[in-house]
């Protein structure tokens, strides 16, 4: 294909990287630190860490799992905390020691858990005390006793702020009572690694740095193995596409979105620990009232987030009161940005809100709009510097542009394979080394990208191919509704029939009302011929729509 999106790229943009710039993470992230050691490079709760401190700290917990743990390189670490300041610690100690870090959703379930923790062949983990419980209940189904650590989550604050926190919130949110066999406490394999020295740890750009497990969101979860190389291409990637944006060692992001997703570790904790930026992390970013309250301490110029996020910041009203005189850089990725919530985002902060894309095995970025973008344009963008993209029928026939075909990429930020999985991994690629998406999509006559739909969402209403997430754009124009899903259902005249799931702002909304409206917008055979009025979206833990939980409802 004619890499005709070069044509649209801002003028300071490259159209390649050098994946093979730094050996390792590691590299990259000791080049900032030796540039920007005394900024601070994370927030919570009143508490700031200076990269100085995220260095030391980190080379002691690296000296812990060496000496103290005996783990090597290559074994593998879970890490199962929300965004708090021993996150980066941990990560960085694990890199540093040479381990494959592996990222824990905290709210897994037991039986979720185990399956990470042995199919990983985990060694150790560093674990949040809240759902120490679940880890608990998760060891009798383990083939191992890994090593384990326990955090709180004021572990890294002073003493006294400790204490007067801890009663607090012991109130609000009581540590559900648990017991764990040969359990290290963070604070004591900090202190206790800070008497050791650190073995060097000779690192290659084709170790592997991650297995990042996919949300299993349409199919089996499986872990995609994201070497060193993988990841310092996409940063290079990013960095070098938002060059006259990135302000090294002056930016402020808000990181509400988890740090173990691919999404924020990449473009939030990664991105500005090698730019020399501060993370104000946000532990819970579905308390809305108190992530403003910390937004509001500081003139915040970067923030990444996904649909479901910014829509629920525009409906509170104290949001329309932060300063956004120095936001300069939005970015909206993990699902498709809504054209009512784009707007409205413009509207409110006088900034556009960026849409791009991208997916675990890609580390994750593919595409990106430009930062000269001056409002909402429904693509996902272009592909990303070294980045080329294909689009393919089901044959594995490449089809003319303007026709929807599945998206197919290469580039050097696309994972080695799936753990495990040989079989996935082959079937992940064509036999010319593209990996496929598994979305539908389409470019146009100047390059840009629009994502249709997941293949494996694609409703096929009497023979017509029927894209959930055209009919939930339409939905959404719709006064009164809050949010909706649109999924397939097995139909004895259509094959397949259109099932719409409707969470109500407006309760006098009815379902003739809306079956009226999408009269008006769209095709006979696109209209849903049934509609669901529910509370709330079944969602994964960045605020994706569960649509296999959809299907699973009996309503």
């Amino acid at each position: 294909m004619e890499k005709i999106w070069l044509n649209q790229y801002p003028p300071d943009v490259p159209t390649e990287i050098n994946p093979d710039t730094y050996s390792s993470i590691v590299a990259m992230i000791d080049e900032a630190v030796a540039q920007h050691a005394d900024r601070p490079a994370f927030y919570l709760l009143g508490r700031t860490m200076t990269f100085r401190e995220l260095d030391v700290n980190s080379r002691a917990l690296a000296a812990y799992f060496q000496q103290i743990l005996k783990l090597q390189k290559g074994d593998r670490l879970a890490i199962i905390l929300p965004n708090i300041l021993q996150y980066p610690l941990v990560l960085m100690g694990a890199l540093r020691a040479g381990l494959i870090v592996v990222n824990v959703n905290p709210l897994y379930t037991a039986d979720e858990l185990a399956f990470r923790l042995n199919d990983a062949e985990v060694k150790a983990t560093v674990i949040f005390s809240h759902v120490a419980h679940i880890l608990e209940k998760a060891l009798p189904h383990l083939a191992f006793q890994p090593a384990i650590i326990v955090t709180d989550m004021l572990d890294l604050h002073p003493f006294a702020r400790r204490c007067l926190m801890a009663a607090a919130m012991k109130l609000m949110h009581p540590t559900p009572k648990w017991r764990l066999p040969y359990v290290a406490f963070f604070n004591q394999a900090l202190t206790q690694g800070r008497a050791l020295a650190l073995q060097p740890v000779e690192l290659t750009k084709e170790d592997i740095a991650f297995l990042q497990y996919t949300g299993g969101t349409t199919g089996i979860v499986k872990g995609a193995i994201l070497t060193h190389r993988n990841m310092i291409a996409n940063l290079l990637q990013v960095r070098a596409w938002f060059n006259q944006k990135l302000q090294p060692g002056r930016e402020i992001v808000i990181t509400a979105l988890p740090l173990y997703h691919i999404f924020s570790l990449l473009g939030n904790c990664l991105l500005f620990m090698s730019t020399g930026g501060l993370n104000v992390l946000i532990i819970n970013p579905r308390d809305i009232p108190s992530m403003l309250k910390e937004m509001k301490k500081f003139k915040f110029t970067i923030m990444t987030g996904v649909n479901t996020l910014f829509a629920a910041l525009l409906k509170n009203p104290a949001f329309k009161r932060l300063d956004f005189s120095h936001l300069h850089f939005v970015f909206g990725g993990g699902m498709a940005v809504q054209q009512v919530t784009a707007e409205q985002w413009q509207s409110v902060t006088h900034f556009p809100l960026l849409e791009g894309y991208g997916l675990t095995e890609a580390s994750p970025c593919v595409t990106v709009n430009p930062y000269t973008l001056k409002e909402y344009n429904g693509s996902i963008g272009l592909p990303l510097p070294s980045t080329d993209v294909i689009f393919l029928d089901n044959g594995g026939v490449e089809v003319p542009r303007g026709e929807i075909g599945e998206l197919g990429i290469k580039g050097p930020q696309v994972m080695r394979g799936y753990w495990h999985h040989p079989l996935e991994t082959k079937n992940a690629f064509t036999k010319e080394g593209w990996f496929l998406t598994g979305d539908m999509g389409v470019m146009d006559k100047e390059g840009f990208i629009r994502i249709v739909e997941r293949k494996k969402e694609m409703i096929l209403v009497s023979g017509f191919n029927v894209y959930p997430l055209e009919i939930e754009t339409v939905l959404m124009m719709l006064p009164g509704l809050k949010e909706c899903a649109v999924v397939g259902i097995p139909d004895e005249q259509t094959g397949e029939a259109i099932k719409a799931f409707i969470v109500a702002d407006d309760k006098s909304l009815t379902k003739d009302m809306i079956e009226n409206h999408c009269r008006v917008h769209l095709t006979p055979y696109k209209i849903p011929k049934s509609i669901v009025f529910i509370n709330e979206l079944p969602k994964s833990n960045i605020g994706k729509v569960l649509r296999r939980k959809l299907r699973e409802l009996v309503v």
